[in-house]
């Protein structure tokens, strides 16, 4: 069954379309990440341009993460102090960037700057996850019977960040920063939701992990209520400014994604926060081999249809 996309213009099976919002969701609710960061890439495999599967993407986000974010708001996993912060940066990061991709786009530039963009920052991001779940998966298995538990967090950041005015404590997270720093890593994540076209749940998930020192599950509902905001605005201003939401194709993403996050959410009670961590750094990283591989087959099947060699 397949259906006209208006903005897109091109035809894409419905069927097809929906399975992949809802593999989407289903991520959403197990690692608390948006799926941008897979979707859009997706989309990108199946024809849709750059610039609209980024900023439809959007739209699907907003769908996967309200679904998830209210499973884990009645688990009580959702930090509302934490994600505020969070929001309020987006916000700024998120119409920044809105603007970035407008100046790209009449530039010519937007396609190669979202791509580029995916890979850098996927492997830097899958890589570190992977390597320092493994590091604390070899720990655990060491000194099990003696182990302080994982979900513990340390009370107080040093250093740097202690220096830091604005100390606040987060009494879901059981953590105390600068209200700063969620300030300013929601502004950076706001910029990338819009340029990529993701909530910035993979980059979030793991900045919540290694530098707030959230524990794991209060990490998953906190980053999907903060995706969830910072997506409703770059949605509205990706319509509204350049005009890539196709609504045909952001419909049929979310009828798959909503039943994806409650399936997901489920499914995330029964695993151990250092598989899920192990899991999400594995799906980023062959992500991101799959980008590059595009990008270096893209010339010589440029010079095919011209007809070079």
């Amino acid at each position: 069954m397949y259906m006209y996309l208006p903005i897109a213009l091109t035809s894409v099976n419905a069927l097809l379309v929906m399975g992949l919002g809802l593999a989407v969701g289903l991520l959403s609710g197990l690692f608390g990440v948006g799926g941008g960061f897979l979707m859009t890439p997706l989309l990108m495999m199946i024809g849709i341009p750059p610039t609209i599967a980024a900023a439809t993407d959007a739209n699907q986000i907003v769908a996967a993460s309200a679904s998830g974010t209210f499973s884990h708001w009645r688990l009580g996993n959702v930090d509302f102090k934490m994600g505020l912060y969070l929001l309020i940066g987006g916000f700024v990061g998120g119409a920044t960037g809105v603007q970035v991709i407008k100046i790209l786009r009449a530039t010519g530039g937007a396609d190669f700057m979202i791509k580029i963009t995916y890979v850098v920052m996927l492997g830097l991001v899958g890589s570190f996850m992977f390597v320092e779940s493994l590091n604390a998966m070899r720990k655990t298995k060491k000194v099990q019977a003696a182990a302080i538990p994982a979900a513990a967090p340390k009370q107080k950041q040093g250093g740097f960040f202690a220096s830091l005015p604005m100390q606040t404590y987060f009494e879901k997270s059981g953590v105390t920063h600068s209200a700063l720093v969620p300030l300013f890593l929601g502004t950076f994540v706001g910029v990338l939701a819009a340029i990529m076209g993701v909530g910035g749940g993979f980059l979030m998930v793991p900045v919540m992990i290694y530098m707030l020192r959230m524990p794991m599950h209060v990490v998953v509902g906190t980053s999907l209520f903060q995706i969830l905001f910072t997506c409703i605005e770059v949605t509205y201003l990706q319509a509204y400014s350049n005009h890539t939401v196709d609504f045909v194709l952001a419909i049929l993403l979310l009828v798959g994604s909503v039943f994806g996050a409650q399936i997901g959410t489920k499914l995330g009670k029964k695993l151990h926060g250092e598989q899920l961590k192990i899991l999400l750094s594995i799906i980023v990283l062959a992500v991101t081999v799959k980008i590059v591989m595009e990008l270096m087959m893209e010339p010589a099947i440029l010079l095919s249809y011209a007809g070079g060699h």
